[in-house]
């Protein structure tokens, strides 16, 4: 992470929104799509509004009567879901609240499948893949309409580190580890980890790892929809972008090859600074010989790919799908460290640097990325000091949606602290488009958000 800044809160809370022209987004602004519930396309919003949603002030939670997050004027939202609510059969919801997908589920719901990047502690419900292993997911369903929670329960248990994941076009969601953490006299573990679990809409996940899709220390993954392809990012400060090619489409438990991308010009090609925005690189691909390696340390399945001349890229997080793109995140790359959205384009085998953030107080290393129904990007800050979702337009301006204002005197489940610094992570829309999901991860909630989408890209 970069250096801390220290600025007065007091302060955030009457700033409006940055936005900084950059560079020309063409990937997104040729994208001219209608939303889902009516609003503008895509083009017709842009010209309407090319500075965000405007300023952000002080929006009461509907559920809490608190202040916690601050959002653009006509934006409204509730808060479920929290560190210690209820789940059924007696469990509780577990803390570190991460990566998230919302899927379709019939007659009128959604469910919600949560990550929690739990990095200690037993097992949290029954079914787990390691007993000794705190992390896994939850779900929650709703209803589709007011996005009301209707029941919750543990899906996926006895897993480590779930930080964020993705999902796939069969609705169901990807959990990755970001650890290869095994038994050992230094370990708590029973089993080994550094895996990518699925987890069906409608149940409870086997709790069987994809050992074919690599072991190594994982971040996101998002699925091309056209050929089924699952692409698979790598949080270490030498990381690659994988790409695993499954033997059946759909059926990731069939096995398949793992692959590594590399730049077609240049060997070993080095992403994490001295790049130039918009421009387009050819690539290929490299064999991973050996994905899930007995002999295993952090950059075990990287040095394969490196080795062969993979390219390497500094902490590469988010991942998603979108209008026939795959966007990820690396957030400590670029010049000044402090973020970099890439583009690849898997029907032309190229790739390119979308953005790249100039200072902290423009972007602050971004994490989570997920693309709007509107064809904006959304990018959940895991920065230092006071921490923001930012949406990235479609002519390359980078503004402020919201910011976290989470303040708590046991007004909920006795949680108590001051989590303003806390993450945003696990963005995501309802498939109708109306409502955003986000999650703060300390001390562990996730939102709904609603309001007039239309004006933005968002």
């Amino acid at each position: 992470m970069g250096a801390k800044r220290r600025l007065d809160r007091r302060k955030f809370l009457t700033m409006t929104s940055a936005m900084v022209a950059m560079s020309p987004f063409h990937a997104l602004a040729c994208r001219a799509a209608r939303s889902l519930d009516g609003d503008q396309s895509i083009a017709s919003a842009d010209r309407a509004s090319n500075t965000g949603y405007g300023p952000l002030g002080p929006v009461t939670d509907e559920t809490t009567g608190l202040p916690l997050l601050l959002l653009p004027t006509s934006f409204r939202y509730f808060s479920f879901g929290w560190t210690g609510d209820p789940l059924a059969d007696g469990l509780t919801t577990p803390h570190a609240h991460d990566g998230m997908a919302a899927l379709p589920a019939g007659n009128g719901r959604i469910r919600l499948i949560r990550n929690h990047e739990v990095r200690d502690g037993a097992a949290f419900a029954p079914g787990a893949y390691d007993p000794q292993a705190g992390g896994g997911t939850t779900t929650v369903e709703l209803d589709a309409t007011s996005a009301k929670v209707i029941t919750a329960w543990a899906s996926l248990s006895g897993t480590a580190i779930n930080c964020a994941g993705g999902k796939t076009p069969w609705d169901s969601w990807l959990s990755c580890e970001e650890t290869v953490a095994e038994p050992g006299t230094d370990s708590r573990y029973e089993r080994t980890h550094g895996y990518i679990f699925e987890v069906p809409a409608d149940g409870r996940a086997s709790a069987k790892p994809y050992r074919e899709m690599g072991r190594f220390v994982h971040e996101a993954v998002a699925v091309d929809p056209a050929t089924g392809i699952v692409y698979e990012t790598e949080d270490e400060g030498s990381s690659g972008f994988y790409r695993f090619l499954p033997n059946e489409r759909g059926r990731l438990a069939a096995g398949g090859r793992l692959e590594m991308l590399a730049i077609a010009d240049t060997l070993q090609a080095d992403t994490r600074k001295d790049q130039t925005t918009g421009a387009w690189r050819s690539i290929s691909w490299v064999a991973i010989d050996e994905p899930d390696p007995t002999d295993v340390d952090a950059n075990r399945v990287f040095y394969q790919g490196f080795d062969r001349g993979g390219a390497i890229f500094s902490r590469l997080e988010g991942a998603w799908y979108g209008h026939g793109r795959i966007y990820f995140v690396s957030t400590n790359g670029g010049d000044v460290e402090e973020g970099q959205v890439w583009e690849y384009d898997p029907a032309n085998d190229r790739l390119r640097l979308l953005f790249e953030s100039p200072d902290a107080e423009v972007l602050n290393m971004p994490d989570n990325i997920c693309v709007s129904p509107r064809g904006g990007l959304v990018l959940c800050e895991d920065g230092s000091d006071t921490q923001f979702v930012h949406g990235l337009t479609v002519d390359g301006q980078v503004f402020r949606f919201a910011q976290n204002n989470v303040a708590l005197n046991g007004e909920r489940n006795d949680l108590v602290g001051d989590f303003t610094e806390s993450e945003f992570a696990g963005a995501t829309y309802s498939p109708d488009g109306r409502w955003m999901f986000v999650n703060i991860q300390r001390p562990g909630i996730t939102f709904a958000v609603t309001g007039p989408w239309g004006n933005g890209a968002l």
